[in-house]
């Protein structure tokens, strides 16, 4: 097939090209998507939310986005439609410098009396769900996002200006390394049993091309296959497309490393296979997005996703869990 004869999908990431979504790139340089007759355009995003509306609004085709950003895009009056669950628990950490918070961080209840920045709309949700479950709602500062510096709170852990920051895994192991400090992390996934990264799509997408979001599933778990087998091949190939993450490398690997073996797998995907939702998920996450009185309007948990179109007559998706046999922590 020539590339004048594969339909174009363009696929608008959450963010700049990173090691959590180096299996698409992959699944791209692999002949994947190719060899299911689509040619994937990616674009580079501002954040899960961004990613959730241009879905929902039809200005791209799929998007990769945080399921919390899907409902709450939802109660802003949009129709994002989950087609796929990439990890079954979120990325989201807080973390911070040990000589900036004084001991180690090991549990939510530490943070109560401290100053936490969050990286985004999704990760402040999730921050506030986190010690609501803990307690300690009211006694944590949980500053609003800073539109100027986006996901880029590092720099006021590193400085002292907060005592801890919330981005995703990997993000304090980063700075720790970087400027020769002590770091901890607390993942978020640990703590809520919450939906991580999803695939969307809109409804006039959904309706007109349902081959097309199946051809998409299937390179794509194809995809997350490759990376889970052979992870340098992987990073390689997200080199290739930003060469500066090179001195960031290990990292780079470790964020795909950590999605792929332990955001990924649970009970579920055994029974159930790549990319399948739980409805009881959905619901339990919705329950906890209305509970921080952080959303627009009223949600429907069940109305924001679909199986419909996950081929999980495809045995690799279908037999994710045995195929890929994650290591044992």
């Amino acid at each position: 097939m020539t590339a004048a004869d594969a339909d174009t999908v363009s696929f608008q990431l959450n963010w700049e090209p990173n090691g959590f979504q180096s299996p698409y790139f992959l699944a791209r340089e692999a002949g994947f998507y190719e060899a299911e007759g689509l040619e994937v355009e990616f674009v580079e995003g501002h954040g899960s939310p961004f990613a959730a509306e241009r879905a929902a609004r039809g200005d791209s085709d799929i998007a990769l986005a945080g399921a919390s950003a899907v409902l709450t895009k939802q109660s802003e009056g949009f129709e994002p439609l989950a087609v796929a669950a990439v990890t079954q628990k979120t990325p989201a950490a807080v973390y911070t410098l040990r000589d900036v918070f004084g001991e180690e961080l090991s549990e939510p209840e530490q943070l109560a009396g401290r100053t936490v920045a969050p990286s985004a709309t999704k990760t402040r949700i999730l921050t506030a769900q986190l010690l609501e479950n803990a307690g300690i709602r009211d006694e944590v500062e949980l500053l609003e996002v800073d539109p100027h510096t986006h996901h880029r709170v590092q720099h006021k852990v590193i400085d002292g200006t907060v005592d801890a920051a919330v981005g995703v895994v990997t993000n304090g192991i980063e700075i720790g390394r970087e400027h020769d400090r002590t770091a901890d992390e607390l993942p978020i996934g640990d703590y809520l049993d919450i939906y991580g990264m999803t695939l969307v799509t809109g409804p006039e997408f959904a309706d007109e091309n349902p081959e097309s979001i199946r051809s998409f599933l299937r390179a794509t778990a194809r995809g997350w296959a490759a990376a889970t087998r052979d992870p340098e091949r992987a990073i390689d190939v997200l080199v290739d497309r930003n060469a500066t993450l090179e001195r960031n490398r290990e990292i780079e690997r470790r964020k795909f490393e950590t999605a792929a073996n332990r955001l990924q797998f649970t009970p579920y995907v055994t029974d159930h296979g790549w990319g399948a939702q739980d409805p009881a998920r959905w619901r339990r996450l919705g329950e906890t997005l209305s509970e921080t009185a952080l959303l627009e309007g009223d949600i429907d948990p069940d109305a924001v996703w679909t199986d419909e179109f996950r081929p999980d007559d495809e045995p690799i998706v279908a037999e994710y869990a045995d195929r890929m046999q994650p290591p044992a922590e």
